[in-house]
């Protein structure tokens, strides 16, 4: 059972960093925000009509747990889309990628941690670590040092820790109500209840639009579908199972193949020329 877990977190991570070239060609035609609400409505409505014979079964107990993990879900968007405006990507990436790092020091803290959940022994800690440098690795142009700019930190690097602090707690929260509640109903209203916070959040933060295309319905199926429906759904699943700090470090496998498409496209691009390039 745990192995089948690790997998499939494997597999969810897998789709959230090959899918973000479809939505970064699709945000052409929508502003950010806009396009992360009508993907998380389009990702509760199919949930909705999935798991609709749960629909009964969830609970006053259940709802206040799935808002409490919608919320930590919505900030974490919210905050890094609107970080993104303001910081550069390998910033954003580098500050993103210290939840690997954030999810075992919260879980030293015996409230913080899951109930029955042991506290993080030193190869969690040496995992996390090793995931940051490579990180690190992954991110960072060549030839600009060990670290990035950080000499002026500026309002975008605030935003997205701001993200990063709230992704921690989402993995956290889902550590805690996963086991105890069936996935089912924990995904449908842990991104119902994130598509609501965003609904409200997001005309405070940028002023939305969209201009409807092929390329945007594809990338909106494909974001509510795959990435967010299904990859919701496993993990809602797969940390009833797993350790948050485990978790935690699965995710920075998202920021590894994101770097890797990163490398194939620019690799791509220079091999056409530097028309192509730039």
């Amino acid at each position: 059972m745990k192995l089948r877990a690790y997998l499939l977190m494997v597999f969810v991570v897998a789709i959230w960093g090959t899918t973000f070239v479809v939505v970064k060609d699709a945000l052409t035609d929508a502003t950010p925000l806009a396009f992360n609400l009508v993907r998380m409505t389009l990702a509760f409505f199919i949930l909705a009509a999935v798991y609709h014979r749960h629909w009964r079964e969830i609970t006053r107990g259940q709802l206040l747990a799935g808002a409490v993990v919608g919320f930590f879900l919505a900030a974490g968007y919210q905050f890094q889309t609107a970080g993104l405006v303001h910081t550069t990507p390998s910033k954003s990436a580098f500050i993103t990628g210290m939840v690997v790092v954030l999810v075992p020091l919260l879980s030293a803290v015996p409230r913080l941690r899951p109930q029955g959940a042991h506290a993080p022994r030193w190869n969690a800690y040496l995992g996390a670590i090793l995931a940051f440098c490579g990180i690190l690795l992954l991110t960072l142009p060549a030839g600009r040092g060990l670290l990035p700019d950080f000499t002026s930190v500026s309002i975008g690097d605030v935003l997205t820790f701001g993200c990063t602090i709230a992704f921690a707690f989402h993995c956290l929260s889902l550590g805690h109500v996963s086991p105890r509640i069936p996935f089912q109903p924990l995904a449908l209203l842990q991104v119902g209840f994130c598509a609501l916070f965003m609904a409200i959040s997001t005309p405070l933060l940028e002023h939305p639009h969209m201009h409807f295309t092929p390329r945007l319905a594809i990338a909106l199926g494909v974001a509510a579908l795959l990435a967010t429906a299904a990859a919701f759904s496993i993990q809602s699943w797969a940390q009833s199972i797993l350790p948050a700090t485990h978790t935690a470090l699965i995710l920075t496998l998202e920021q590894s193949s994101r770097g890797l498409l990163h490398f194939s496209l620019w690799a791509s691009a220079s091999a056409c020329g530097p028309q192509v390039a730039h």
